[in-house]
């Protein structure tokens, strides 16, 4: 299961890392410095977060795979919490763009999530693991 799991994150890191430097460019293009900062503050905060999500839910898949799903949602409104939160937080900020900060947090959620679902659909996991004692 871990092996099917590294799969989709390195995949979706990848295409999220794309998406990155294209917001990147971009912001700096629209935005000028304040632009470039907005978009690496939210290229920072997607990292971190979806960074928290593969740590801890590879843990759990590790430790106890029926806990996964549970761990996974936790973590998931745990996030979406903290997210508004930071984002509130920086939102009064004029140290950066932050719309250029929203509009390239919000590509790189998109681009992580799309690539997450297309590359699981993709790969043959089965859904019961074989016993190998059989």
């Amino acid at each position: 299961m871990m092996a099917y799991y590294a799969r989709v994150v390195r995949r979706s890191a990848a295409l999220t890392a794309v998406v990155a430097a294209v917001m990147v460019a971009l912001s700096a293009a629209l935005g000028g410095g304040k632009g470039v900062i907005g978009a690496l503050v939210g290229i920072a905060i997607v990292t971190a977060f979806f960074g928290i999500s593969v740590l801890v839910v590879g843990r759990a898949a590790r430790v106890n795979p029926q806990v996964m799903m549970a761990t996974a949602m936790i973590t998931y409104v745990v996030k979406i919490i903290a997210f508004m939160v930071v984002l509130i937080a920086l939102g009064k900020s004029t140290a950066f763009n932050g719309k250029l900060l929203g509009f390239t947090a919000l590509a790189c959620i998109l681009a992580w999530s799309a690539s997450q679902v297309v590359t699981t659909m993709k790969l043959k996991v089965p859904y019961v693991e074989p016993n190998g004692d059989r």
